[in-house]
């Protein structure tokens, strides 16, 4: 079964949007979203474009503050703690990534946690290990939700991770292990958890021997089609976070033509699956919904 995240990604933006509404209702502002982009990376530029019309689509009001590539990490720093102490800005992201001559640890430190809905700051990595309330990362919120709209269980499930990312392997491993007790707020199954997890990267010896003892496989390696139909066992579920442009064979020779693929050999894997997520259309409208999910959280903290 396909893992539809597109349909899934959908029903919630719908569940924002009367939530939304009924703030308005009620007489009160519409949550707010900045987001910074430094330069002029197409691709930056795209999936900024993508988030503010998600916002638009259910009433989040949203902000594109774009800064040349030349600008140094002082001044970004500086707009950082504006936006910090911005109240009308309920949460901001600063798009990755940042040109070379600014360090991202450095940048990503210095937004105020409470507004980091990327949840990519030392605090909510931290608060997400221990359990605590916190903005998850995106992608990783995005996987959980997916799991539990489709009532797949984590609890007692081997879970192999491929990929040991910040922005998505190491978290989506501790979101998975935690008790349920633990779970965090803004998801839709609190019994997701409780799973054995078993990280793997590119240091990892036979890597197919460990995935082939996974109940549920989650691919962020960033290469495409690494996950083969040889690497698992029959009914396994697996998500596919990989999104690779890859050229395809062209008639015309002065022309170069390219498709997404995922980290996963999607059309021999997918037999044997007994879910799977699809490249595009998977993963990928669930990080923007997730990260409308912690606009509208941080926004309510920020109330409360």
């Amino acid at each position: 079964m396909i893992l539809d995240g597109k349909k899934i990604a959908a029903e919630i933006r719908s569940e924002l949007h009367l939530a939304i509404d009924a703030l308005l209702r009620e007489g009160k502002r519409a949550p707010k979203l900045a987001v910074v982009i430094v330069g002029h990376n197409p691709a930056s530029e795209t999936y900024v474009a993508n988030k503010i019309k998600a916002c638009s689509e259910v009433g989040i009001e949203a902000e594109k503050i774009a800064l040349e590539a030349d600008i140094t990490e002082q001044e970004l720093l500086e707009e950082v703690k504006r936006l910090n102490e911005d109240i009308s800005v309920d949460g901001f992201i600063v798009q990755l990534p940042l040109p070379e001559h600014i360090r991202e640890t450095t940048i990503l430190s210095a937004i105020d946690y409470r507004k980091d809905v990327d949840g990519l700051t030392p605090e909510n990595v931290g608060r997400t290990v221990q359990g605590l309330p916190s903005l998850v990362s995106a992608t990783p919120k995005g996987i959980r939700e997916l799991l539990a709209r489709y009532n797949i269980q984590t609890e007692g499930k081997h879970v192999v991770v491929v990929g040991r990312s910040n922005i998505v392997g190491k978290p989506i491993a501790m979101l998975l292990m935690q008790r349920p007790y633990l779970s965090l707020p803004g998801m839709s199954a609190a019994s997701l958890g409780n799973a054995t997890v078993t990280v793997c990267h590119s240091k990892t010896q036979d890597l197919a021997a460990i995935s082939r003892t996974a109940d549920i496989i989650i691919v962020a390696a960033g290469y495409p089609k690494l996950l083969t139909a040889d690497m698992v066992k029959e009914g396994a579920v697996i998500i596919d976070v990989g999104i690779n442009r890859v050229e395809v064979p062209s008639d015309n020779v002065q022309s170069t033509k390219y498709k997404l693929v995922g980290d996963v050999d999607f059309e021999n894997v997918a037999p044997k699956a007994s879910y799977i997520t699809p490249v595009p259309g998977g993963v990928g409208p669930m990080t923007i919904v997730s990260l409308l999910q912690n606009t509208l959280q941080a926004y309510q903290n920020h109330k409360s």
